[in-house]
């Protein structure tokens, strides 16, 4: 399976400034299998060190910070010689480790030869409650599920992800037909690696649905067994109302869809807790559309996203026929469907930190906005080849921002005041 995050893993190992690095993402987005594939494909030897339920080199860093001695603990653990110079060492399952993460600090500072990589589900939610993080002495490496492109790759279809890279649209409108089906069958699939996997070999939708509902529920067991017993109601009550939020024509969160007379402060921890897991996406509101952004969101006023756009599906029950077809059932997702694609697709392959516009009379509100240098970008989301953009125009005629755009499934098309770009082309933004 091609993961572009392999690419930033070569640069990592080539750098002169390279530190221990971290990987952080959700459970079962697939970084043990990143951190191995890249130790397998570049490196002569592998130090893979699970700290799941290992007490006894746990122990190991509890003593002390000496390098010399971790490294022979490490290299009997492993049944590895450890050499600085073509051996990766794995540290993997870290969150329940504390002294491990630690010690990152001592192997930048001390050791910096080795190549060390290191990763754990949960790891935010252990770094937000206090764990010592060695600031300044690590590099970091977010991981999501599968963009839309490595999809394309992984269903053996590598040409069209690299013609999408070229820009060129003489070239890629020419297989839109393609680049619609597969985008259809990734609404239902997403981008969880075991998920797309199964897909690929097996073309199964029953089943792919299948491993969707296993992975919430093993999601669901988490909160169970990490989570305070006063806290789980509504880390639970949040996530499961995020399918409805998002098919709301206004898709600000709004808690009183969770329960009458909520208030966002009972759900501050919760809301918290799920974005230290990955498990969900917060994109803010501003209120005027100025350069930087970041200093005009609004911290009470957000939209939350899923994980993964299959995921969402599943809790949303949304069977294959629904989202291939496009029957009655899936009229009333399709917008909340595709504004997710989008947004991970942004966050996922893009440069882009993305918000949203809109004011509390919801006048001239846009799908999402980006700062591109010194311009701020409109963006308006279309589910299919209904493009009326009023509210697109309306905000362009009032603020003039120097570009703006549409994405829809029709081809693309460039006018003086926007540019419509196909939605299966997010990675051009």
């Amino acid at each position: 399976m091609k993961r572009f995050a392999m690419e930033k893993l070569l640069k990592w190992k080539e750098s002169k400034r390279r530190k221990p690095l971290i990987i952080m993402g959700a459970r079962q987005v697939g970084k043990t299998w990143l951190m191995k594939e890249f130790g397998r494909k570049y490196y002569k030897k592998v130090a893979y060190i699970s700290f799941y339920n290992n007490e006894r080199i746990k122990s190991v860093f509890e003593m002390d910070f000496d390098i010399k001695r971790i490294i022979m603990n490490l290299n009997i653990e492993s049944g590895v010689t450890i050499n600085a110079e073509d051996t990766l060492i794995i540290f993997d399952e870290i969150q329940d480790a504390p002294k491990v993460l630690e010690s990152l600090k001592y192997f930048c500072e001390d050791a910096p030869e080795y190549h060390v990589v290191a990763a754990g589900s949960l790891l935010g939610v252990a770094i937000h409650e206090g764990v010592s993080y060695p600031v300044g002495k690590v590099d970091l490496l977010d991981l999501y599920p599968l963009n839309y492109r490595e999809f394309l790759c992984a269903m053996g279809e590598e040409s069209l992800a690299e013609a999408l890279e070229t820009k060129d649209y003489s070239v890629i409108d020419n297989f839109s037909d393609k680049y619609l089906f597969w985008l259809k069958n990734y609404y239902y699939v997403g981008g969880m690696p075991a998920v797309v996997d199964y897909f690929r070999e097996e073309n199964d939708y029953l089943g792919v649905r299948e491993i969707q509902k296993d992975i919430v529920r093993q999601y669901k067991g988490d909160f169970g067994k990490h989570v305070e017993t006063k806290e789980l109601p509504r880390i639970n009550m949040v996530w499961e109302s995020i399918p409805i939020q998002l098919a709301k024509e206004n898709k600000k969160f709004f808690f009183g869809q969770i329960k009458k007379g909520a208030r966002s402060s009972e759900f501050e921890v919760a809301i918290q807790w799920l974005l230290d897991c990955g498990l969900i996406y917060k994109v803010y509101r501003v209120n005027e559309p100025n350069v930087p952004l970041a200093s005009y969101k609004s911290f009470n006023a957000y939209k939350l996203f899923m994980l993964d756009v299959g995921l969402l599906g599943a809790l949303s029950e949304l069977d294959a026929e629904s989202i291939l077809d496009g029957n009655d059932i899936f009229i009333e997702f399709k917008g909340a469907l595709t504004e997710q694609y989008v947004l991970q697709q942004i966050i996922s392959d893009t440069k882009y930190t993305p918000y949203y516009f809109g004011t509390d009379k919801g006048t001239y509100e846009q799908d999402f906005l980006i700062q591109k240098g010194k311009s701020i970008v409109p963006i308006e989301v279309k589910a299919e080849t209904n493009i009326k953009s009023k509210s697109l125009k309306a905000f362009c005629d009032k603020y003039k921002p120097e570009m703006a755009v549409r994405f829809s499934t029709m081809n693309y098309i460039e006018q003086e005041w926007m540019k419509n770009i196909p939605l299966y082309a997010v990675c051009n933004l």
